[in-house]
């Protein structure tokens, strides 16, 4: 007897459909083959105790297992549930005519109850795009596979759950969320606001310009400046996701294991991420959970912070090889990652927010005769020289922030709220989503602000008269600056 049925393997954020065959002969022996890893190897022990545990009988056939397509490899327990449906379906305890609607993924306790896993909504996707009717998985995944419209989605606790849904015994209502719910919800929310700072117009108005046109930023000043505290609330004036970003970057947090962790405010799993991330790695990071990587590759922070801020705190303290692995990514806004089996592309548009001392004291141009500056020269140079020339020239504005003096912080009246620039911001961003709006339809790789242009529509779109040209000829021959710092400072400039 041929049984099939049907599963799915996270590749990057995509996934592959992955059909699960069963040759059931007589005899009392197993053999699993497509290239599955130990994990996968192991499901047998785990399957066979869950089946006795549920009263199902052992299975009595010698069973021969293939994972098509046999070159992709099959990773981590997810695939126990389509396995041990496959056997029983060979058993004939399982009815097959509705396995090739259905993908099926799910980890399996040993007394049959499912556990949650990674990757739920790439694979909710590829279901949904292979043109099957609906998914079957653990109930703790269910809303973020709901996300995906047009798709019947099941969550289940246990093994009998899912044979009596099968055998058609039990019917249960499928999952649903409301999406445009979820972002009404939740998209404006925040809880820290631009209201909360005192003075600071000029850096106040750098980062307006930065949310404006998605730049990247580095304030320089001395320690309590307010650097970390503007930082943390540039999200709250950045305009909320859209549908399309909102996905691909719960596609990323949902192949990292992370969206399992993320509850709503009423206590259930997240089913989606519907606001920007922030990232604030610790300058102790390493290069692979930086940018990404490992054996089994996974998202890093800068993928993480997809669509949203990374921010890096007292920037010069991070490693020299961590920093310089983030030039590429900040250019091409996406991470490849190669390995000796596989090959992963992962997302990494963000805006990143540095922020650094001007010298190892912190006191450095500050004249305060109370904490003077007491670097010498050579610290000073030693300390700035830990942030490579390229890395710097990636950055778009740099502004000095000086301490706010006690009669602006003793002030009771409220600045300016992060409701009044975000909407400044977002009639900003309006006007950039209309004149780029041609080139998107007629692109893969579709722009959203004035950071992303390529140089063809910085030629078109930041034109300089007969003055400015001749302001940035002499800057550029003052100031040595390069073509990539050329291209920059027309971005900025069209923003403002």
């Amino acid at each position: 007897m041929l049984i099939k049925c049907f599963g799915a393997a996270p590749q990057g954020i995509e996934a592959v459909i992955v059909s699960i065959e069963v040759h059931a002969v007589p005899g009392f022996e197993f053999t699993l083959v497509g290239l599955p890893d130990n994990a996968v190897k192991e499901s047998h022990e785990r399957i066979v105790a869950a089946l006795t545990v549920n009263g199902y009988n052992k299975p009595r056939h010698t069973l021969t297992i293939n994972m098509a397509p046999a070159d992709i490899k099959k990773e981590g327990a997810s695939y126990d549930l389509p396995l041990a449906i496959g056997m029983l379906a060979a058993e004939e305890e399982v009815q097959s005519k509705l396995l090739g609607e259905f993908v099926i993924m799910g980890e399996l306790s040993l007394d049959g109850s499912l556990q949650p896993i990674q990757g739920v909504l790439p694979i909710a996707m590829a279901a949904k795009k292979a043109g099957f009717r609906g998914i079957i998985l653990p109930a703790q995944n269910a809303r973020e596979a709901a996300v995906v419209k047009h798709l019947e989605v099941y969550g289940m606790m246990n093994l009998q759950e899912v044979v009596q849904f099968l055998n058609g015994v039990q019917s249960f209502t499928p999952t649903r969320v409301d999406t445009a719910a979820e972002f009404e919800m939740h998209a404006f929310s925040t809880e820290l606001d631009f209201s909360d700072v005192r003075g600071q117009e000029n850096v106040r108005r750098a980062m307006e310009v930065a949310a404006a046109g998605g730049h990247n930023i580095l304030m320089v000043g001395p320690p309590g400046a307010g650097k970390s505290m503007m930082a943390k609330r540039l999200p709250s004036i950045l305009p909320p996701l859209t549908l399309d970003e909102a996905l691909e970057t719960t596609k990323i947090y949902s192949v990292s294991g992370m969206m399992m962790r993320k509850k709503d405010s009423n206590g259930m799993a997240s089913a989606l991420i519907v606001q920007r991330p922030f990232r604030s790695p610790h300058h102790t990071i390493t290069d692979v959970a930086l940018v990404g990587g490992g054996n089994n590759p996974q998202p890093g922070e800068i993928s993480l912070a997809h669509n949203g801020v990374l921010f890096l705190d007292e920037l010069p303290e991070y490693k020299r090889s961590a920093l310089e692995v983030m030039r590429q990514p900040l250019e091409d806004r996406h991470i490849c990652i190669t390995r000796a089996k596989m090959k992963v592309d992962y997302p990494a548009s963000f805006m990143l927010v540095a922020a650094m001392n001007p010298c190892p004291c912190g006191h450095y141009g500050e004249n305060n005769p109370i904490h003077p500056c007491t670097c010498t020269p050579a610290q000073i140079h030693r300390y700035m020289s830990r942030i490579s020339g390229p890395l710097l020239d990636r950055i778009d504005i740099q502004c000095d922030i000086q301490p706010v003096p006690y009669s602006t912080l003793k002030d009771a009246n409220p600045s300016e709220s992060s409701v009044t620039i975000r909407e400044r911001v977002m009639r900003a961003r309006s006007v950039q989503q209309q004149r780029f709006a041609t080139y998107n339809q007629t692109t893969k790789s579709p722009i959203h602000c004035n950071a992303q242009m390529p140089p063809r529509l910085v030629r078109e779109y930041c034109k300089l008269d007969a003055q400015c040209d001749k302001l940035l000829a002499y800057s550029m021959d003052k100031l040595g600056l390069s073509a990539r710092a050329y291209d920059r400072i027309l971005k900025v400039a069209r923003t403002i």
